[in-house]
């Protein structure tokens, strides 16, 4: 009978435990870094107009952002992959934009085919299906360079959705329609409640779903991805399905709140996008940042921007302001290690 010699289980060092502790420690620095900021901002705005503070305001905050938002994690899912897409803000425009051209009647700018509400918004989501999957397989199995790809589609987009209604805006749109964006459930926009449903699943999908996982695995080392056996195509084609999807439906929250789609939505979207994504540590190269990150991101540029609005600010100035926001958060991000060189 041979005796096989039971080795016991090996404990971690102190150094590993070191290591692991300070990991632990960069990864909730990153994760909460814009929270004093956002602290002082609240105590700021209290000190700049008593309405600031009142839970009417923040209400109309959190609704006027929710759309933001919702693009926000969209571009989040693609950056993490290593990749982005600038043409979420034409999708943003036009697919409310088509949806409404096709519900409303010819008096109120659309093309007069009166087809049901719900029949535009369900064109609304297969436009952003179609836009997603395009630039998917573009991208990733065509090769084509994102940056180029995406903001040759964003120009060809916007220019669609400028032509097709000659630059008018469509109104009169049906209470279906709006739904989304004019509607409160317990006292809280719906809008509000759906954009936070999108942060949770996608935090809890990112952190706890293997293909969450292949996601930042694919983003930190594509190669090693491959090699690992993870689909790296058809998760980064999927994410900027994903995206491409979550960006429709927000265009759909805006054109509910303003209870019309004007020939100009989503100008400039991506350049708050991208401020958002960026001040809230998500990386540019992709495989660093979290769900959690974006949304103080969000927070913090919506709290800004409620404040120089309440200060009568003119709003030119609520553009170089979030460029600054941006030039600060990268200095933030090199100093405590969260960009490389």
């Amino acid at each position: 009978m041979v005796e096989h010699e039971v080795k016991p289980l090996q404990q971690p060092t102190d150094g590993t435990l070191l290591r692991r502790g300070r990991s632990m420690a960069t990864s909730w620095i990153r994760e909460l870094a814009l929270l004093p900021i956002i602290i002082l901002i609240v105590i700021v705005g209290a000190f700049v107009n008593p309405a600031f503070l009142t839970a009417d305001n923040f209400i109309n905050v959190a609704q006027q952002s929710a759309a933001l938002g919702a693009v926000v994690v969209a571009e989040t899912l693609i950056l993490l992959t290593g990749k982005f897409d600038l043409s979420l803000q034409s999708t943003y425009g036009l697919a409310p934009m088509v949806g409404a051209w096709l519900i409303v009647s010819k008096d109120s700018q659309g093309l007069g085919t009166n087809w049901p509400p719900l029949l535009g918004i369900a064109i609304v989501l297969l436009i952003g299906l179609v836009i997603g999957t395009l630039n998917g397989i573009l991208v990733i199995k065509l090769g084509f360079n994102a940056f180029i790809f995406t903001l040759a589609m964003l120009i060809l987009l916007a220019g669609i959705q400028v032509g097709i209604v000659g630059g008018r805006t469509i109104y009169r749109l049906p209470a279906a329609y709006i739904y989304l964006g004019s509607e409160y459930v317990l006292g809280i926009p719906v809008s509000v409640w759906i954009t936070g449903a999108i942060f949770l699943v996608s935090a809890l999908f990112l952190r706890y779903h293997r293909i969450g996982r292949a996601i930042y695995a694919i983003g930190g080392n594509t190669e090693a991805a491959r090699a690992a056996g993870i689909q790296v195509d058809r998760i980064r084609i999927g994410v900027f399905i994903v995206g491409s999807l979550l960006a429709a439906l927000a265009g759909l929250m805006t054109a509910g709140q303003v209870v019309a789609v004007t020939a100009n939505q989503g100008n400039n979207l991506i350049f708050s996008v991208f401020a958002a994504a960026v001040i809230g540590g998500i990386s540019l190269d992709g495989g660093r940042g979290r769900i959690v990150g974006a949304l103080t991101g969000v927070i913090l540029l919506a709290l800004v921007t409620n404040i120089l609005i309440l200060s009568q600010i003119q709003t030119f100035w609520i553009d170089a302001a979030n460029g600054l926001i941006i030039l600060i958060a990268l200095g933030i991000a090199r100093l405590i290690g969260t960009e490389s060189a």
